[in-house]
């Protein structure tokens, strides 16, 4: 069972990288790609090589990723020396050898260096490294994108994000891939440097102490009694709607699928990934109010619907808060998005790097279903499906693309269509049925392999 204090050990297995989804990721140029990206302000375009080309040094992709690792990997040094100063802590040599290992790109030695650390941390005998865990976390986050991803399609797919956003976005990721590699250009490349944050991380207190050395000059930062209070609130909310499902047995269930809530001796007991994801969705919302001018852009892990309202795609992500929501989310603009992502399907699937279960069909297949989950919230019903039916079509082990199509299907009635498309699911991807063996008609999507 989940309680406050074990939150933290629960987000270790989330934030730590999941290196089996990305292996021989590929992703056609963001100059294709990008181009007409719904809702982006920027158009694209590979910023790295541009740069590049005007200095008139010709250098490869991976020459551009190692030299950017390197960087990002001496940065990151900095940030955990700063941190361990400021807490006093004292800096093992296992610490400096890992960064070491990141600076040299060296993967073998860089896998060598994290695993014992995460296994200390995780065993609880390395309470030096709580204070400093932000900075090497990342770093090896990014060591593991770059080790995975070939180098110009990594570069493709975060130059997709960031020229999605804004100027003063915050942009707030969530999968692997969408924090990581953003993450990595952003503090690398030239232009303005953008806010990145994750929401998979916002109950872990020494995620917050990460944030706050980052930027808590920038805005107003989450504190350990916020997270309290989240959790708090999603118990409370938990307790009623157990209550309901016990007083109404007829009536739809309200606990929230996947959800493990028990009323044991009067204490009202939560586990389970759904849990953690609903107490950082209450901590996103309640960072997003600490920031009322801030503008924010996400990239969701988990379907966080609770924001959906007031929000828009923007690119192949979605913008959080938009202003008049409701009115600028057109149907016009829900076909563009359909007419972006057949466009993005079509360049994918007859692109020879792109094989089916690679990292880029897997990570934009997942976006595609996230903008379809947006649609669906926004009654842009075929669209929806339009989309939920491209995203499988990209990538046919998508349990989001699956379940999403199939809740969309039986709540318009249509529920033989709907019991199809998972008959078809699970007879295709046998080794996901247990994972998704509680799914019910209306409840949200289990994450996929691509998280």
């Amino acid at each position: 069972m989940v309680g406050f204090g074990c939150l933290a050990v629960v987000l270790l297995g989330i934030l730590l990288p999941r290196g089996d989804h990305s292996k021989g990721g590929q992703l056609t140029s963001t100059n294709q790609i990008a181009a007409g990206t719904p809702g982006s302000s920027s158009s694209s375009g590979d910023r790295f090589r541009s740069r590049h080309a005007r200095s008139g040094i010709t250098a490869s992709a991976e020459e551009i990723v190692a030299t950017k690792l390197s960087q990002f990997g001496r940065n990151r040094r900095d940030v955990m020396r700063g941190m361990a100063k400021r807490f006093k802590v004292e800096v093992r040599p296992d610490v400096e050898r890992f960064f070491d290992a990141v600076e040299g790109g060296k993967w073998e030695e860089i896998e060598a260096a994290f695993k014992p650390m995460f296994e200390q941390r995780k065993a609880g005998t390395r309470d030096d490294l709580n204070n400093i865990w932000g900075p090497i976390l990342e770093a090896y986050g990014v060591a593991e994108s770059t080790h995975l991803w070939p180098a110009q399609k990594l570069l493709d797919y975060g130059n997709s994000i960031l020229d999605s956003l804004r100027p003063g976005m915050i942009y707030v990721g969530g999968t692997d891939p969408g924090r990581f590699i953003p993450t990595f250009l952003n503090e690398t490349s030239e232009g303005e440097r953008h806010i990145i944050l994750t929401q998979n991380a916002m109950a872990d207190n020494t995620y917050l102490k990460y944030v706050d050395f980052l930027y808590g000059d920038n805005f107003g930062t989450l504190r350990d009694g916020d997270s309290q209070s989240a959790f708090q609130q999603y118990i409370a909310d938990a307790q009623r709607r157990l209550k309901h499902d016990q007083d109404f047995p007829d009536e739809p269930k309200q606990i929230r699928p996947g959800g493990d809530v028990q009323n044991t001796d009067g204490r009202i007991q939560v586990s389970g990934q759904v849990a953690v994801m609903g107490i950082n969705e209450l901590l996103l919302q309640d960072f997003m109010n600490k920031n009322p001018d801030a503008s924010f852009a996400l990239e969701e892990s988990f379907p966080l619907r609770s924001l959906y309202s007031n929000s828009v795609p923007l690119g192949p992500i979605m913008e959080l808060r938009a202003q008049d929501a409701q009115n600028t989310f057109t149907s016009e603009r829900a076909a563009q998005v359909v007419d972006y992502w057949r466009d993005v399907a079509q360049q994918l699937m007859f692109d020879a790097d792109s094989p089916e279960g690679s990292a880029a069909r897997k990570t934009y297949s997942k976006m595609v279903s996230s903008q379809a989950n947006l649609m669906a919230d926004h009654n842009f019903t075929g669209d929806a499906e339009q989309a939920y039916r491209l995203a499988a079509q990209l990538e046919p082990s998508s349990p989001e693309a699956a379940y999403g199509l199939a809740n969309l299907l039986a709540r318009g009635g249509r529920n033989e269509d709907a019991q199809r498309v998972i008959s078809d699911f699970q007879r295709r991807n046998p080794e996901q049925n247990s994972a998704n063996s509680s799914f019910s008609f209306g409840s949200s999507p289990k994450q996929s392999a691509a998280k």
